[in-house]
Parts: structure tokens; sequence; C-alpha cells
């Protein structure tokens, strides 16, 4: 990906304006499009947003993809990022960018920014486009809350974040730490969703690792269960971790995906 492909949208305003990189390719006219949303510290340049655009340009569907404020190629500062200011950017892109009927693939915490930005619009009681489906790959929705400070965290490091106002979480992913930030857990309460019905008004497939040790496959189970209006397709991988990203789990994810892009494609 090279920066002239890059085309950037301020969201926000005043001190809380942040300049937000897209990567968007266009598509046939008639045909669906992909909207990409990478995970906690993940960018829109990692393995299975490569390959989904690879499969977009191969089949003429658009593809969009962004880096969230504090990664990437994207302004701002990590540490604060918030869920909303990332489900804010999210919809901002969603607006600017995608027209057609559009499948979106979210990963990790991108599938609760998938499900944030499902609710935004239909609050609005009309999309920019529809929603033609939803690929949601190891789903961490409300991971702030019921993964982090419910589970993983300690006394001591809860101690911490109320006090410090930030904890320095080893990652096995990158060789820095995450910084876990007071904020990021308390904006997390905001938004969460496992606590009642859940609806996007469009077929979702989730893919989910059963020896996934980030996103237990139980919590796949509890969104399937907040997700009673919609149509649900739940896969469980034996043997796939929290990164699903094997070339037989690739094959997966672009059958999924190209499944409900076909079955909307049928309607336009």
């Amino acid at each position: 990906m090279s920066a002239p492909e890059l085309q950037f949208i301020t969201v926000g305003e005043g001190a809380d304006a942040r300049r937000i990189a897209i990567d968007r390719a266009e598509g046939t006219p008639g045909r669906c499009g992909f909207f990409w949303l990478s995970g906690f510290k993940s960018d829109m340049a990692g393995t299975k947003a490569e390959e989904l655009a690879g499969f977009a340009a191969r089949t003429g569907r658009a593809m969009t993809r962004f880096d969230y404020s504090g990664h990437g190629v994207s302004e701002g500062d990590f540490e604060a990022g918030t869920i909303s200011r990332w489900a804010e950017e999210a919809l901002a892109v969603f607006d600017r960018c995608c027209a057609e009927p559009t499948v979106v693939v979210g990963s990790s915490m991108g599938g609760w920014i998938a499900l944030l930005l499902a609710r935004a619009l239909r609050a609005r009681g009309q999309a920019v486009a529809p929603l033609a489906g939803m690929v949601l790959i190891a789903p961490a929705p409300d991971f702030t809350e019921e993964l982090m400070w419910k589970q993983e965290f300690t006394d001591e490091i809860r101690e911490m974040i109320l006090r410090d106002g930030r904890f320095e979480r080893p990652s096995e992913y990158d060789d820095s730490p995450y910084v876990i930030t007071r904020e990021l857990i308390e904006d997390g309460r905001s938004n969460l969703l496992l606590g009642g019905a859940v609806e996007t008004g469009c077929p979702v497939t989730i893919l989910q690792g059963q020896r996934d040790d980030a996103v237990p496959w139980q919590h796949a189970l509890r969104l399937v269960e907040c997700l009673a209006r919609d149509d649900v397709t739940l896969t469980l991988v034996k043997d796939g971790d929290h990164r699903l990203s094997r070339p037989e789990d690739m094959v997966r994810l672009m059958a999924a995906a190209a499944n409900l892009a076909e079955g909307a494609e049928a309607d336009i």
C-alpha cells in the first residue's frame, strides 16, 4: 500500500480533530463493497485486510479500509483512543466512502465497532447505504469490561488504572506493551452491548476459533444470543486461534464475505 493511494478526512472538531487515513478502491457498479474494521492496536495493512482487499479487486467489488486514530498512518495519540472515538471514525469513513450496499468485516475489536456502526445507522432510520451483511472474526464486543476489567485484570491492576489512569499491558503480538487507560475502560461502559438485544438489520456470519486465548469462544455464543432478531451463522474453528490468519482461515473468510455479497447482489 503506497501513500498516493490514501485519502484523509478530519473527524472531530477543535482540539478533538484528527486526520484519518483511508484506502478506498472502487468496484463495479451493481456489486457490493467491503468495509474492513481492524482490531485493537491493529491497522489496515494486516494480513486479513490485505487478503480481503485482493479478493475484492479480483471480484470487482469496492473495498474500504482505514486506520483508527492512534493506529497505522492515521494521526492521533493511541492513549487518547476510546471505543466512542473509534466508532465515530468508522461512521465518518462509512458515510464518506460506502455508497454501495456494504458487507462490513470486523476483526476482534472491529466486531464491536461494526455492531456500533450498525446501531448508529439504524438510529438514523436510513443508512447512506444499506448493510448487506456482516462478517465478524473473533468478535470482541464489551471486551474492555467483560474480558479485561472483570476477567483478566487483578485487583492490583484495577487499582493501578484507577490511581494512575493507565496500565501497560504486555502483548504477545507486539514488542511494546498495550497501554490501557482509565478513559478507555470508562468509555467502554458507555458502549456495552451484551446486556440486551443487538440488532444489525442484516445477516451476520461469525468466525470464531476455539483455541482463541484472547476472546474465548463462549464470548461469541453470548453475542449470538443477543442477535436474536438477525439471521446469524456461527462457525467454530476447533483448532483456530485469535488471529484466524492461516490459509484455511482465509478461505473461510472469503467464502463468508462472498456469500453475503452475492446474496445482496441478487436483489440489486
